[in-house]
């Protein structure tokens, strides 16, 4: 049972890790792998709202996705895309990364391969990731403009389409673990974090939703 404050919590979090930022036109869409085929979705949106003339999505497997996407988080991705009536042709695929830097490095290469011109990047993600996805683009990609985007959603809602409520927020709270630690370890760009998200996070570690933290950042309790 997740308790009412618990609730706040997770809900302070979600609504900082996303950047509030409004689509432009870019030079193209970056969609982020992962289990959640919303970026696909939310992908394929911007695109046929004359977004960006190209999309590419991004990774290979997690522990979460190896059985669900066998073929790979950016294949599925792709193919959900195609499924949507994307043509081919403008639909690339980089299959290897397996975070959140080389999903950015790797972006960067395929990209620089196939001769594309960028000066500008639609990042779409889920959306508890917008912030931590633009503060490691910002870093390793520091020529590009990044606009953030994922599908609009509540927290609520959102948890009700993973069916986990626990895991979404465990994912919530490793997310600003890594705003806090990343940037000293050079992964990311500084984000300011307020005082009472801080105390969120903490609120949270302490009730046990420490299942996404990396380990030597695990606070004490």
């Amino acid at each position: 049972m997740i308790s009412v404050q618990a609730w706040a919590d997770a809900q302070r979090l979600w609504d900082y890790h996303q950047m509030g930022h409004s689509p432009r036109p870019c030079s193209v869409v970056i969609g982020l792998g992962s289990h959640d085929l919303g970026v696909a979705d939310r992908a394929v949106e911007l695109y046929r709202d004359g977004m960006a003339p190209l999309l590419l999505f991004t990774g290979a497997t997690s522990p979460t996705t190896r059985e669900r996407m066998p073929r790979g988080e950016a294949v599925h991705h792709r193919e959900r895309a195609l499924d949507l009536g994307v043509p081919a042709e403008r639909v690339l695929v980089e299959p290897s990364a397996r975070n959140t830097g080389e999903n950015i490095r790797f972006s960067r290469a395929v990209l620089e391969e196939a001769g594309v011109e960028v000066s500008s990047v639609l990042l779409v993600s889920k959306p508890y990731e917008e912030r931590r996805a633009y503060a490691t683009a910002r870093k390793l990609w520091p020529e590009a403009e990044f606009v953030s985007a994922s599908t609009p959603m509540t927290l609520p809602a959102y948890a009700d389409s993973i069916q986990d409520a626990r895991m979404v927020i465990d994912m919530l709270v490793g997310a600003l673990q890594r705003l806090l630690f990343y940037p000293e370890m050079g992964f990311m760009v500084h984000q300011d974090v307020p005082g009472e998200v801080r105390e969120a996070y903490e609120r949270l570690c302490r009730e046990g939703f420490t299942g996404r933290l990396l380990a030597a950042g695990r606070p004490s309790v």
